[in-house]
């Protein structure tokens, strides 16, 4: 993230051990409380898309099966068929 870039506050209020496991992490990752929660979110924000791509994938893949189609040749036929 560029320096020029304004930057936001936020207040988070966490159980006193957790506050303190998030500080050692912090410490243990030589990073700030800032960069470590920005670097925890990213992996957050990252885990919920691949979640939401395999939930997409699942459905898709369901889907197919109710029509027939089960392999990749019952794809290309399907994709090909009026080409």
């Amino acid at each position: 993230m560029a320096s020029n870039q304004k930057r936001v506050a936020l207040t988070v209020s966490l159980p006193p051990e957790l506050a303190r496991e998030f500080d050692k992490l912090a410490e243990a990752e030589a990073k700030n409380k800032s960069q470590l929660f920005r670097d925890m979110f990213r992996n957050y924000r990252q885990r919920r898309q691949e979640e939401e791509f395999f939930e997409l994938q699942r459905y898709a893949s369901r889907q197919a099966r109710k029509k027939g189609v089960l392999t990749e040749e019952d794809v290309d036929a399907i994709v090909f068929r009026d080409r």
